[in-house]
């Protein structure tokens, strides 16, 4: 076999990995039921946020065991729950709780208005492993963090779900998507952008093979390959780079990045697909909410179930590489970002200090 035919078998087996997550968090977003096999368990797993009453009772039906609620550590502290030092926490789910009150368990925003939930059962044993990967799911697909499992005892999983047309994914394939559909991006377009702050700019956009989040990179001047290229990374944010939300300063980052890069005379901007920390733009507005609450940026995610930043570097490293990049002058006041990129393999010769006054 050659070595290009080889490579085509691994590019053709990495798209079947990606799609089969794709399909499952479709499937999720959908409100319906998905089976995940792992290797010390296989189990039906659903998102809290989207299950509907007949999708529940299924589940009920169909389990080996009663349902559990599968919940973040952060949401299970949250709520009071003693922590079991696992990254997930499973909520045994009493008979008789109704959809609305699950939904409750995963949405913080109403934690305020009903303070005396619980007391919980603690589950102390390590969480069987389609437990974690639903809640990865249930992440990737941008919903909460949250999901209702229970233990599938069929000796053939694959059959059991192809009679009742369920999908079914590998619990090791989502813990690697993120990594894959970073390592798939390729460019599928670019084409010069004059900009108000930076005539001479070219934008490439780049997608994964299997059409997941699109990325894209502002290019401006013709930045040198072989020394450190002025570089900001930008997190996509809809309510102020284009809204001008007086929650954040994202628009004022982004112009004045751009202001920045074009006084140097060259450089790039990468525009990540990564809202809200990377927990998508519906998730950010109930972080809003629980803002006008009381609580800051990272409290909210956290009450939320995510971590307090969910962003991922492997797509910008990727970008940089494709691009030619491989050392970077990197526009951040944030020590993460540096670490990230610096993992993933991209030199970061200088941190550039970039800071604006913050709205109120």
């Amino acid at each position: 076999m050659t070595e290009a035919m080889s490579r085509l078998i691994d590019d053709a087996a990495a798209a079947r990995l990606l799609r089969r997550v794709d399909r499952a968090v479709a499937e999720l977003r959908r409100g319906l039921p998905v089976v995940v096999c792992a290797a010390d368990g296989n189990g039906i797993v659903l998102a809290a946020e989207q299950a509907s009453d007949s999708a529940l009772a299924e589940l009920v039906a169909d389990g080996a065991e009663p349902p559990s609620l599968v919940l973040t550590a952060e949401r299970a502290n949250v709520l009071r729950i003693l922590p079991a030092g696992h990254d997930v926490q499973l909520v045994p789910i009493p008979a008789g709780m109704d959809l609305a009150a699950l939904r409750e368990l995963a949405d913080p925003t109403r934690d305020l208005e009903r303070p005396l939930r619980g007391p919980f059962a603690q589950v102390k044993a390590a969480p069987p492993g389609f437990t974690l990967a639903a809640v990865r799911l249930c992440k990737i697909a941008r919903l909460l963090p949250a999901a209702v499992t229970v233990p599938l005892a069929a000796p053939d999983p694959a059959a059991w779900a192809s009679e009742r047309d369920l999908l079914v994914v590998v619990a090791d394939d989502v813990a690697g998507y993120e990594q894959r559909a970073a390592t798939a991006l390729v460019e599928v377009a670019r084409a010069y952008l004059p900009l108000r702050e930076a005539e001479a700019a070219l934008m490439v956009a780049f997608r994964p093979r299997d059409g997941g989040y699109e990325h894209h990179a502002v290019i401006i001047g013709d930045p040198p390959r072989g020394a450190p290229v002025l570089t900001r990374l930008h997190s996509a944010c809809f309510t102020g780079d284009l809204l001008g939300s007086m929650k954040c300063d994202c628009g004022e980052q982004l112009r004045g990045a751009i202001s920045m890069i074009a006084a140097e005379g060259n450089g790039v901007l990468l525009y990540l697909a990564q809202e809200g920390r990377g927990i998508g733009l519906i998730n950010k507005l109930r972080a809003y909410r629980l803002q006008d609450q009381g609580f800051d940026t990272i409290a909210a995610n956290e009450r939320l179930g995510f971590d307090a930043d969910e962003r991922l570097f492997e797509p910008a490293a990727v970008m940089l590489k494709l691009l030619g990049i491989d050392q970077v002058r990197l526009m951040t006041n944030n020590p993460d970002k540096v670490a990230g990129l610096e993992r993933c393999g991209i030199a970061v010769a200088e941190r550039v200090p970039h800071a604006f006054p913050a709205n109120t």
